[in-house]
Order: C-alpha cells, then sequence, then structure tokens
C-alpha cells in the first residue's frame, strides 16, 4: 500500500467540521468521496485534527492509504477537479508508510483574527470575530505570556471530547495587530475541545478588564473552566500550520 499526503486549504463556513458525520457536509467526507471516485477503492483519509464548524485551514494536513499506481504529486491535480471550490489541495506526495496525519504531529499553529471596530464586515463576516468595544492591547499582551509553558489546561477546554491528559506545552501565544484587526497567533504540541477559542475568549475578558492579566495563572491552576473566559465563535479561527 502507498500512503499518499495531502496540504489543503479549506474554508470552513459552508462545513460541519473536518470529521465525516452522516447526512452532514464535512471536510473529510467531500474529500474521501472525491479522491474514492478517482481510484476506485474506498479509503480513509486521516486527518491531523478535528476542526469544528465555520472554522477555517490553511495549511492542513491528511494522508490515506491507496494501491493506485498514480503518482504521489499527481494527486493534487485531480482531486482539485473534483471538489467544490471552498476546499482545495495545496500539495500532494508519497510519503512512508508510517506517516500518520496525527500521530506524528509534532505541533500546530493557529491564528484567531478579531475585528476591533464599531461596524460588523460584509466582506469579513465568515473570517473574523466582530467585536465593537474598546480592548486592552497592552494587557492582554501581557496575559498571553502566562499561558505560555507546559500546563495543565483543563480550565480551557470544553466538555465532549476525551482524552487522557489535559496537560499541553504552549510554545508561543503572540497578538498582532493588523489595522483593524487584533490578530491572536498560538502554537502547541496539542490543543484541548475549543482550547484555542476559550484562550481568545479570556483574553478579550482581560482586554475589557474583567480579568487580571496577571490572574491567568491562578486560572490555569485552578483546573476549573467556570473562571475562564467565554469560548468564542468559530469563525475567526483558523489553522496555519502543522508542524512534523
Amino acid at each position: 500500500m502507498r500512503n499518499i499526503k495531502l496540504i489543503i486549504e479549506y474554508d470552513g463556513t459552508n462545513f460541519c467540521g473536518w470529521q465525516r458525520q452522516n447526512d452532514q457536509r464535512t471536510v473529510q467526507g467531500v474529500l474521501e468521496k472525491a479522491i474514492s471516485k478517482i481510484i476506485n477503492e474506498e479509503i480513509e483519509l486521516i486527518g491531523s485534527s478535528r476542526t469544528d464548524s465555520g472554522v477555517h485551514a490553511k495549511g492542513y494536513v491528511a494522508n490515506f492509504k491507496t494501491n493506485s499506481k498514480i503518482p504521489g504529486n499527481k494527486f493534487k491535480d485531480a482531486i482539485n477537479t473534483k471538489i467544490p471550490e471552498d476546499v482545495v489541495i495545496l500539495d500532494s506526495e508519497e510519503v512512508s508508510e508510517d506517516f500518520h496525519a496525527r500521530y506524528c504531529s509534532k505541533g500546530k499553529t493557529y491564528c484567531y483574527t478579531i475585528l476591533n471596530r464599531y461596524e460588523p464586515s460584509a466582506l469579513e463576516r465568515n473570517y473574523v470575530n466582530h467585536f465593537r468595544g474598546r480592548l486592552n492591547i497592552e494587557a492582554m499582551k501581557e496575559a498571553c505570556t502566562y499561558f505560555i509553558g507546559k500546563h495543565d489546561f483543563a480550565a480551557f477546554r470544553s466538555l465532549g471530547s476525551s482524552v487522557t491528559t489535559t496537560t499541553r506545552t504552549i510554545t508561543d501565544l503572540h497578538i498582532e495587530i493588523d489595522g483593524e484587526k487584533i490578530k491572536i497567533f498560538v502554537s502547541a504540541d496539542g490543543f484541548l475541545y475549543n482550547m484555542v477559542r476559550i484562550i481568545v475568549g479570556t483574553l478579550i475578558a482581560v482586554g475589557i478588564g474583567k480579568i487580571n492579566a496577571e490572574s491567568i495563572k491562578d486560572i490555569i491552576n485552578s483546573k476549573d473552566r467556570n473562571k475562564a473566559g467565554k469560548c468564542v465563535t468559530g469563525q475567526g479561527l483558523c489553522l496555519e500550520k502543522v508542524f512534523y
């Protein structure tokens, strides 16, 4: 069996997330159907993570096993002719048989974008979280520093997933200002369910003065979800890169 790796970009607006679901339009489901038609065999597409409904990706990684003789670098063009315009294969290649998009991953980088102005955006409404209020960016930047490192992030996950441990290592968390946009970049060796969206919600709470930046340490140590901020909406979130 050959092992084919894909780099995928998708607009998550009209998808019910990555993972295949009965009677729901998902990225995995759309791609598996297209690939199976091309190679005339059923495949399972292994994804690097489970993105939620409305979440986007610029560099999502997946792989599948096949007996097809199509050259690895030719799958990109073949698949792109069979899939809708809100998902694109950026690259394809044959990799070693033991490569696994999820288990071989060393980490990921996400970006969450906030549009910080009074008026919402007609053009970017599916790609940003609109926030009208004034935010203290310096306090938010200070709060970022307390997240970095190896911690138990139980306070920053939603219920709904079974994991053996809630300890993760955040290697970078920083804020970039791009005009009226606030971009929050976070890199870690792994993420809990809704972890990024809850971290962003907590940073917003710091920005409006509801939570003190130094209190982040206590919230982490408490492992109490009720002490962290709200889970923000999914459309502002984008998977930027997966590391191997």
